[in-house]
């Protein structure tokens, strides 16, 4: 088993990196960075590699949990949001994740009543549980 995260460039990123990573390690088990790209080809992957990579490290440094196991899963989603949805559903059942943190950004407080539309999808279409990260104020 293990433990999900998908990625994105957001405020709330690294707070759901750290917390996914101290899933990870309170369940022994290793840490699975979903990040979404438009298309997944040589140039593109080596460019999202080396980034995410380094936004992975240092939310593991400032975490203090270097030494939990991760992968970084690249996956096609392109930029339409149902797209990006179903692609995060798609690896994280190919995983057989045993969980899912995502990141959701704070909202007014109109919006308080509705989560954002992926991450809502995220929570009611996938059949893993999801751990739900605000970003910081």
């Amino acid at each position: 088993m293990t433990v999900a995260v998908a990625h994105q460039a957001t405020a709330s990123s690294a707070q759901a990196l750290a917390l996914a990573a101290r899933e990870a390690a309170y369940r022994d088990t290793t840490l699975a960075v979903i990040h979404v790209v438009d298309s997944v080809d040589a140039d593109i992957a080596a460019a999202s590699q080396a980034g995410v990579s380094d936004s992975v490290d240092q939310a593991m440094r400032q975490a203090q949990l270097e030494h939990v196991k991760w992968d970084l899963h690249l996956v096609a989603g392109g930029t339409e949001k149902a797209n990006v949805v179903d692609a995060i559903l798609e690896q994280v059942n190919n995983l057989s994740a045993e969980l899912l943190v995502i990141g959701a950004r704070r909202r007014s407080p109109v919006g308080k009543a509705l989560l954002g539309s992926v991450t809502q999808r995220l929570i009611l279409e996938g059949d893993t549980p999801v751990l739900v990260v605000q970003e910081p104020r």
